[in-house]
């Protein structure tokens, strides 16, 4: 945990906590979280959740990674875990992961104009950012983590020139693929950050390999040879290495120092901002209006030719129609206005494959792409939005959207169904006022006098949506 304060416009870290628990060590292959990892994350988020408590923290921000990205039973403990921190859980994506860890060292390290490449060795997974400036050119997570890495080959913590060649082997089959991705100057500023690389930092340095705050592959070769003088990890002991990050360091060791040959790395760096940082500094971006999930609807809508004119018009009236139930409803804050406003923006993305069905094609764009910003279950909802503004309903989809959200994410989809039907005319003329009542699954709309008359094809469009509405258990009313 990393706690911040803005000082005078800067953001000022005033502490940092961390607790090993290693959920990826209780991951089974089946994708099954074992009790003693899940026991252990959930008693220390709830000492987390106490330390927020007693600070009186004004705006928190908690993200999931690898684990959770792979476990088949983390709608489960998720609803564990945010009970005892006390707040939100997002999980995000690899690529959401890469994006925030970048965005971490970016903050944490002078300004550099040239080209930067970070590297991020997890428990589960590796990251890889190339980027310049602030800005990432190209972001990789690879299923390469110290954790699994080192179960998978120094079995029963057996430690031999045989595992690390058969870890170090693996590694680089992993990095193959992407090599050409991340080797595009010679003129690259190699950064790391993390667990693995700053302990190994700290470990050559306390050996007087190392007399500065940079790594080579001849360093981390002689740290190998130093661990191979151990038969066990359970005996592996070697001063500046706790004995939490000693059961898992032959396993990272493993992949830095592949890292460093295959992406022809010379000096790597040491930065001490990573993901927390990246997270701290994303967050601060959305409480100032600069939200990368506004940056990425506005690449969506460009990318895939959006009628941008009509987006706005479905947006006004769905943010229209919100005001006037966000009470009865529950939906006033500013996160559903939000969703349902991208989800406004967005609701045609599918045109640009086919009319036919294009709400499905939309959906599965917003759910499969790589949206800089949107933690999953976030972007769960906007494709559930997509995916349900005409033609039937498909609860089904629910499943994949947080427990506490699933009947605000229908009742979204129910007010951008109207939004779009409203303006299916695509005319330029505003719509009059329409005043919206709702109950608890009954919805009433009144038109000005005569507007109806004016308008059969949408007194007609009305009548089709009374099915549709009736056959998800709402009534929809009109006069």
């Amino acid at each position: 945990m990393i706690v911040g304060e803005l000082r005078h416009g800067q953001l000022t870290i005033i502490d940092r906590l961390r607790e090993p628990v290693r959920l990826a060590e209780g991951l089974t292959e089946d994708g099954q979280l074992a009790k003693a990892a899940r026991q252990r994350a959930v008693d220390c988020l709830s000492r987390f959740g106490e330390r927020l408590r007693d600070m009186h923290a004004a705006s928190i921000r908690a993200a999931a990674t690898n684990a959770l990205r792979r476990a088949r039973d983390s709608q489960k403990f998720m609803a564990e875990a945010e009970t005892a921190l006390g707040h939100p859980i997002e999980v995000i994506s690899g690529i959401e992961e890469a994006r925030l860890i970048y965005n971490g060292v970016t903050h944490s390290l002078p300004p550099n104009e040239g080209l930067r490449l970070v590297l991020d060795i997890g428990g589960g997974s590796t990251e890889l950012i190339l980027g310049r400036g602030p800005k990432p050119k190209a972001l990789e997570s690879l299923a390469l983590g110290c954790v699994a890495m080192t179960e998978q080959h120094f079995e029963n913590g057996k430690i031999s020139e045989h595992a690390f060649e058969e870890a170090r082997l693996a590694a680089s089959l992993e990095l193959r693929p992407v090599k050409a991705f991340f080797r595009d100057s010679p003129d690259i500023q190699s950064i790391g950050t993390s667990g693995t690389i700053i302990a190994t930092a700290a470990v050559a340095h306390e050996l007087g390999i190392i007399d500065s705050n940079e790594l080579t592959s001849e360093d981390v070769e002689t740290l190998i040879q130093k661990v191979l003088e151990f038969k066990n990890i359970s005996a592996l002991s070697l001063p500046g290495l706790s004995e939490c990050r000693a059961q898992v360091w032959p396993g990272g060791l493993s992949i830095l120092v592949e890292l460093l040959r295959v992406l022809r790395i010379d000096k790597l760096g040491i930065s001490d901002g990573a993901l927390r940082e990246g997270l701290l500094y994303d967050h601060l971006g959305r409480l100032q209006h600069e939200d990368a999930r506004e940056r990425s609807v506005r690449a969506m809508v460009s990318r895939y030719n959006v009628d941008e004119a009509q987006a706005k018009r479905v947006a006004h009236s769905a943010a229209e129609l919100l005001s006037q139930c966000a009470k009865p409803w529950k939906l006033k804050f500013p996160l559903a206005a939000q969703l349902l406003d991208w989800a406004s923006r967005l609701h045609e993305i599918g045109l640009d494959i086919s009319h036919e069905g294009y709400q499905r094609h939309g959906a599965y764009i917003a759910e499969n792409a790589d949206l800089p910003g949107f933690p999953r279950a976030e972007q769960s909802i906007l494709a559930f939005l997509i995916a349900n503004q005409r033609r039937q309903i498909d609860t089904g989809n629910c499943l994949k959207i947080p427990s506490a959200w699933r009947e605000r994410s229908l009742r979204l989809a129910l007010l951008l169904r109207l939004a779009v039907l409203l303006n299916r005319s695509r005319t330029t003329v505003e719509l009059p006022t329409i005043v919206l009542e709702v109950g608890q699954d009954d919805i009433r709309l009144k038109f000005p006098d005569a507007w109806l008359a004016d308008n059969p094809l949408t007194v007609a469009d009305l009548e089709r949506e009374q099915e549709y509405l009736g056959y998800a258990g709402f009534s929809l009313d009109f006069a």
